[in-house]
């Protein structure tokens, strides 16, 4: 198959309109060309946006590899202006309560409500219940207990920015491994009685 010319401003069409990341494989069947041809011209076009290529400036957007797809997304060092572009319309940021129980799923999943509170110390329904409506986690299943187990979603990538769950800092060393953790968790029980 031969590789059209245009292929890059079709790839670059598609990444303007697309509302998540967009696969390979889909690129490759909208525009009717090959996956490998599909790749390499994604990451010609990535090498262009980030200054790589002679004559060619870089860009103030990147292309980035996210939640198994790719997306383009203005440059992080531009934020500040960003922001006060979009100061007038509906911006709506997680509070702390919601990025630490975002953070105890991340970094736990699957994960119960009740975990999540003994973790945090104090209930997360509501919080759940936000998190789980804008997309960030979601219901996996249920534990032999019955209780709900919830998991981040390939928004919660999209969103973070990152490719897998593997590319989360990594934990702090003072914290406990995952799998001292119920140790810890019934020793500060005891405590609380």
């Amino acid at each position: 198959m031969t590789v059209p010319p245009q292929l890059a401003q079709l790839i670059e069409a598609i990444l303007m309109v697309a509302t998540e990341p967009a696969s390979i494989q889909d690129i490759a069947a909208a525009t009717g060309v090959d996956a490998q041809s599909v790749e390499n011209t994604i990451l010609a076009l990535q090498r262009t946006y980030n200054g790589e290529v002679p004559e060619h400036p870089r860009h103030g957007f990147e292309l980035r590899q996210v939640a198994e797809g790719w997306r383009i997304y203005a440059r992080d060092e531009y934020s500040h202006v960003i922001e006060r572009f979009v100061i007038g319309e509906k911006t709506s940021r997680l509070s702390q309560a919601a990025l630490e129980t975002l953070a105890v799923v991340a970094y736990r999943q699957p994960v119960t409500r009740g975990q999540i509170s003994a973790i945090r110390g104090v209930n997360v329904d509501g919080v759940v219940r936000t998190l789980t409506a804008r997309g960030l986690i979601e219901e996996t299943g249920t534990s032999e207990s019955g209780a709900l187990h919830y998991c981040t979603t390939s928004q919660f990538l999209e969103a973070f920015g990152l490719r897998s769950l593997d590319d989360l800092p990594p934990m702090a060393p003072y914290y406990p491994a995952a799998d001292q953790l119920p140790d810890v968790m019934d020793e500060i029980e005891s405590l609380r009685r």
